[in-house]
């Protein structure tokens, strides 16, 4: 085992269990929306709100957490961050009508984005190059559980306890890996030698052109992926008439592909670079959405066993992408890693709202939108990237 690897072993599922924190916020409560409606006695979509807002909180708490992180140290940040999470989780519990309700997610999702954006660069302060990227691939297997498990957990509550119950556990879930972060990962931030302001920090990342390439090339893959799960149920069930009962096993094959393509990933690094495999990823994914558009646009009846299989590529490629992607970024900053790393979730979660939104303003009740959004997504990451990159990175600042 390579230094490296003894290093980063231990914290890994630590650091794991912390990135799954966003996917059980985000989906563990989606089966339980209609019923929060009913409770709070407002429209559906007043419960919806509740997810962009949740979303675009989480992105800014990873802007502000990245320099906070790269500042003051990941444990300070990871701490603070899931202590506030706790906080807007007990407040959701609490709240008595919905505008408490988007109040306290908005906390919740600020605290979640000031700590989830610590473990890449927890990773990068431990290991760099290839050994990085295999490292957030074994991560990425471990925390892509949670998407798959997130709605199943979410409806087994919401049948034993009602959707309190969805928040208890997220509650407790932040409490357990605040404990473990505590008591188990020491500080391991790389001092810069000299302080840097925010502003300048996110300055150095943003004129950093090859960097930039990256994370276009995440940004939009993540608004692929969003764009389905925005569409998904409309699709599925709404479309293709799907039950609910199937529904969550077309919703998790896709977790599977990407778990699959994870574990290649990492058996792949022996052989290849990681910007290689990104590049592969992104060819998969772009031929998934042009076979998923085609086939939709031109076909008299769109067969579900084609747009599944399609999907299936396209979101099981974010295992070649993301992972590559964040690695290659953070190399290029080994200390301003955290800030870096916010930068690339935050425009990723970004991208992946505003391409949500899109494709709920472009819905006919066809499956159109969502393949015309998810193939342009596709074909912008490699094409931002390519123009990016066309200067060597040795030339960058």
């Amino acid at each position: 085992m390579k230094p490296s690897d003894s290093k980063t072993s231990a914290p890994i599922f630590v650091l794991a269990g912390l990135m799954a924190m966003a996917p059980f916020a985000i989906d563990a409560y989606l089966p339980a929306m209609p019923t929060m409606a009913e409770w709070f006695q407002v429209p559906i979509h007043e419960v919806e709100l509740s997810l962009s807002l949740f979303l675009g909180g989480f992105a800014i708490g990873q802007l502000v957490g990245g320099p906070f992180s790269d500042h003051f140290g990941r444990r300070l940040s990871i701490i603070t961050g899931v202590l506030l999470f706790m906080l807007g989780t007990a407040g959701i519990l609490l709240s008595p009508t919905i505008e408490g309700v988007w109040l306290f997610r908005i906390i919740e999702a600020l605290g979640g984005g000031l700590a989830v954006v610590n473990s890449p660069a927890v990773i990068r302060d431990l290991s760099s190059g290839k050994d990085s990227a295999r490292h957030l691939s074994h991560m990425a297997v471990i925390m892509m559980m949670a998407p798959l498990l997130a709605p199943v957990i979410g409806m087994v509550l919401l049948h034993v306890s009602g959707w309190h119950g969805i928040f208890a556990f997220l509650f407790i879930y932040a409490l357990f890996i605040g404990s473990m972060i505590f008591f188990r990962l020491p500080e391991t931030r790389v001092k810069h030698p000299q302080k840097i302001s925010a502003l300048r920090r996110y300055g150095q990342v943003l004129k950093h052109r090859y960097a930039l390439g990256y994370i276009f090339s995440q940004s939009f893959s993540y608004g692929g992926m969003f764009t389905f799960i925005t569409a998904s149920p409309l699709v599925y069930m709404g479309f293709f008439g799907v039950s609910e009962t199937l529904y969550p096993f077309l919703f998790g094959a896709n977790v599977v592909t990407m778990v699959v393509a994870n574990r290649l990933n990492v058996n792949l690094l022996h052989r290849f670079h990681s910007s290689t495999l990104l590049s592969a990823g992104q060819f998969v994914q772009v031929g998934a959405g042009i076979i998923l558009l085609a086939h939709i646009a031109l076909a008299h009846a769109p067969s579900l066993a084609v747009v599944a299989a399609c999907i299936m590529l396209f979101i099981g490629a974010q295992g070649l992408i993301v992972s590559n992607a964040t690695a290659n970024t953070v190399e290029f900053f080994p200390h301003n890693s955290a800030t870096a790393t916010a930068l690339l979730g935050a425009c990723g979660f970004l991208t992946g709202s505003l391409s949500g939104a899109l494709v709920g303003a472009m819905g006919d009740g066809t499956p159109l939108p969502m393949a015309q959004v998810m193939c342009a997504c596709a074909v912008a990451g490699p094409v931002m990237r390519f123009l990016l990159q066309m200067t060597p990175a040795t030339q960058q600042a």
